[in-house]
């Protein structure tokens, strides 16, 4: 059939309506890989109540912002979302995504002008996650497209070009067999100038360490970038578990990550910003012009924030409920930094959390704060609130809480942390 591209939605798919009948206007499509006013030919391949999925064979008229993929292993691998759109046009579909997030979600539209940061499109990743196969042969790649079968990939263009060195040595190492059995992810992280690289693995349980901590000795000799190695076992951080539980190591189990701003120790396990050129700018963005008495800190992850908002505030306190994080923000914290581990709705029911602080910066993972940290924020009365986010929707859903509560927008901020993909990361100056 053929189907019209009404505009972009969150999660990387074109929004069609099949024609309308006798049950009423016809129901909404979801394609991925094309862009707003294409006519394609398409074909069903999964059909619910409410909306069908589909998939484009052929695009009978292009949209002018069209252009080839980069990338060979492009609408296979499900890593990337946008390649077929020029980058401007990226930050435009961003953007309108965001808009419409806040206007069905938060019931807002949105006056204030979204400043864009756009980032170079390509080699930005300083941190690479691949699935590794090794039986019956070697194979190293990330999962299809919708599925969670491998595709073997050599090279990819959004990450490093040191993270694409390693992928290539580890290439090479499993086209000798110089794998250890059981390894069945790899996560190669950069630090900031691209000359160093920490890698973290992962086995499948009953992996003997003695093995995997001689192999990983083998990998640092083969990739001379390589700073050290960590070996967790899989499944070992589900729900409920702190961390994941360590193997085996070798080498360093940590990255020094310097930026303009601050050097971060940053461990094997714990969270940092994977776009390596709008570091700086991304800090910058969240800390600068607010002064004041204290500022409070969530989701901190090793401190990128509070670190650099110690110089502006006598007094900060930085939360973070990770134990590998919270280690490194601890080492990485001036002396006027009160590094407190918990979750930030514990933290906000506890008696330290009665706090009035001057500014409040959360940055919470892809679900949001949710509807109790939010009400809690409300209480704290602080004049000043910084939300970093990743998810337009739930951002929106916490929004509007806290609109209701009084808080106006002052400043949006569009950072691109992401290119080629459909992830968005905002940052949100409130005020009341």
């Amino acid at each position: 059939m053929q189907l019209t591209i009404e505009k972009l939605v969150y999660g990387g798919d074109g929004l069609a309506r099949l024609p309308a009948d006798e049950h009423g206007p016809g129901k909404a499509v979801f394609v991925p890989f094309v862009l707003e006013g294409e006519r394609t030919e398409a074909s069903l391949h999964e059909q619910k109540r409410s909306f069908a999925r589909g998939t484009a064979q052929r695009i009978l008229q292009a949209s002018p912002q069209r252009v080839e993929p980069h990338c060979p292993y492009f609408q296979r691998c499900g890593g990337c979302h946008y390649q077929h759109a020029n980058y401007e046009h990226q930050l435009e579909i961003k953007a309108a995504i965001l808009k419409e997030n806040l206007r069905r979600i938060a019931k807002l539209e949105l006056e204030t002008k979204i400043t864009i940061h756009p980032s170079p499109p390509w080699n930005y990743r300083n941190r690479s996650r691949l699935q590794v196969r090794t039986v019956p042969e070697f194979a190293l790649g990330y999962y299809k497209f919708g599925s969670r079968e491998l595709l073997p990939v050599e090279n990819c263009p959004v990450s490093s070009p040191l993270i694409n060195r390693a992928i290539a040595a580890f290439w090479q190492m499993g086209r000798e067999g110089n794998v250890a059995d059981g390894i069945n992810e790899i996560e190669f992280f950069s630090n900031a100038d691209d000359s160093q690289v920490l890698i973290e693995a992962s086995c499948q349980p009953g992996t003997a360490s003695t093995p995997i901590r001689e192999w990983g000795d083998t990998l640092r000799g083969a990739l001379s970038e390589m700073t050290g190695i960590v070996v967790h076992r899989a499944g070992s951080n589900a729900a409920g578990a702190a961390d994941p539980k360590q193997v085996a190591a070798s080498g360093a189990r940590e990255i020094v990550y310097q930026t303009k701003h601050a050097s971060y120790r940053v461990s094997a396990g714990a969270f940092f910003q994977v776009n390596r050129h709008l570091i700086n700018e991304l800090v910058e963005i969240v800390t600068e012009g607010d002064m004041g008495h204290s500022a409070l800190d969530l989701y901190a992850g090793v401190g990128l924030f509070s670190t650099v908002l110690s110089r502006r505030f006598p007094q900060v306190i930085a939360v973070e409920s990770s134990q590998t994080s919270h280690a490194d923000l601890v080492h990485n914290s001036p002396a006027n930094v009160k590094a407190v581990r918990a979750t930030a709705a514990d933290f906000l029911r506890s008696p330290g959390g009665n706090l009035r602080p001057d500014l409040v910066v959360v940055d919470p993972p892809r679900s949001g704060l949710g509807e109790s940290v939010v009400q809690s924020l409300v209480g704290l009365g602080a004049h000043r609130m910084t939300y970093i986010s990743c998810d337009p929707a739930t951002v929106s859903r916490d929004l509007a809480g806290l609109l209701s509560a009084g808080y106006r927008i002052e400043q949006v901020h569009l950072v691109d942390l992401f290119p080629q993909t459909y992830h968005l990361e905002t940052v949100f100056h409130l005020a009341r």
